[in-house]
């Protein structure tokens, strides 16, 4: 069984602060997680000037505040960057970020060679971007947060496209568009790159998302209808969530976590601290473990108590040889090491082989 990727999400709750980045990658380091992600961005290229905050973002930072400024003060420079995978290589995690812009982009696969990309929920819809990062030629989490199953399957046409794309760039080109996404969705070549190279992630793009609005059912939808592992992202208080969706089969999960979640930002609120972030990889690993291959047979473990728990067919009062089984002589108790009682009604009306005394287990 596949060992259930674990990732740390930092996300921006470093609050531009690079020393506290590098306690994320600690924190993370020490639960055991498989990655710590930051995302990557030059606000410049994110937003404008006029964007508003989400309501969550107004309440957390102010409504005077744009998005833009807001932004501004999360960005972490390239130079940062080079620090923050440094310290992941110390500390024996894995860096992930998710790009928000071509620039980003080109710093996390061309600049320092990752070979991993974070799409995040909200540039599912955003086809020229998906298809640079597909033309990169990488593996791919997609996040599908307030999408449609129309637009994850539109998504996943423009990276089929441009995975094949890139495949062919020593060829003539084929134009992009609506119709030539679809028809390499469609095709053999499409579909064996998604199947190498995406992950889905169902999310749910709320902070924090409200338990009904999980829907972690989503997750059997998107790998009944695409065929491709899904993982989930998670923005729910606490870790039960996340906890379940690794018992339902996420491949992949994904968490924010904070040093504190008293700290000023859009995020820290929504975020688990290092203590649960320590409890969710265990319970997670726990899952992990316990899922199994779906056989059903006797554990290892517990084969053991098998003649202590079952029962056998044992005499009622004592037979003499010859004389017949009967619902009056014969009846079932431990241990389980003789007869099954499957056989009961096999025996009744057979004679038996020898003498048994009573509360003896039938041997013929």
């Amino acid at each position: 069984m596949k060992k259930i990727i674990l990732i740390a999400e930092a996300g921006v709750n470093h609050n531009g602060d690079l020393n506290r980045a590098l306690q994320l990658i600690d924190v993370a380091a020490t639960a055991g997680a498989d990655f710590v992600k930051f995302q990557t961005f030059k606000t410049e290229n994110l937003s404008t000037k006029s964007a508003q905050k989400a309501s969550y973002q107004k309440r957390l930072t102010g409504a005077s505040e744009s998005q833009f400024e807001m932004l501004k003060k999360l960005e972490l420079s390239p130079a940062a960057h080079k620090i923050l995978i440094q310290h992941c290589r110390k500390k024996r995690i894995r860096f992930l970020s998710a790009p928000f812009d071509s620039d980003s982009l080109n710093l996390l696969t061309d600049r320092y060679g990752l070979p991993l990309i974070k799409i995040p929920s909200g540039e599912l819809t955003n086809a020229p971007f998906l298809l640079e990062i597909a033309r990169k030629d990488k593996s791919v989490l997609l996040s599908t947060g307030m999408s449609t199953l129309k637009e994850v399957r539109e998504a996943l046409s423009v990276l089929a496209f441009g995975f094949i794309d890139e495949a062919q760039k020593n060829k003539k080109r084929i134009q992009p568009g609506q119709k030539t996404f679809r028809q390499a969705f469609a095709s053999k070549p499409g579909q064996s790159a998604l199947k190498a190279k995406v992950t889905l992630l169902h999310c749910t793009t709320e902070y924090p998302c409200p338990f009904e609005d999980v829907n972690l059912h989503a997750m059997d939808t998107l790998a009944r209808e695409f065929g491709l592992p899904v993982g989930y992202s998670d923005h729910t208080p606490g870790i039960t969530i996340p906890i379940a969706a690794a018992a339902r089969g996420a491949v992949v999960i994904e968490k924010h976590f904070t040093l504190d979640k008293t700290l000023p930002g859009p995020d820290h609120p929504a975020s688990i601290d290092p203590d649960e972030l320590i409890a969710l990889v265990k319970a997670v690993r726990a899952v992990e473990s316990a899922v199994g291959d779906g056989k059903k047979r006797p554990s290892p473990s517990e084969l053991k108590n098998i003649p202590i728990a079952r029962k056998s067919l044992v005499t009622g009062r004592p037979i003499k040889k010859g004389e017949k089984f009967s619902i009056e002589n014969l009846t079932t108790k431990r241990p389980g090491s003789g007869m099954s009682p499957i056989r009961y009604w096999e025996l009744l009306g057979k004679k038996a082989h020898r003498d048994y005394g009573s509360d003896e287990l039938i041997i013929e």
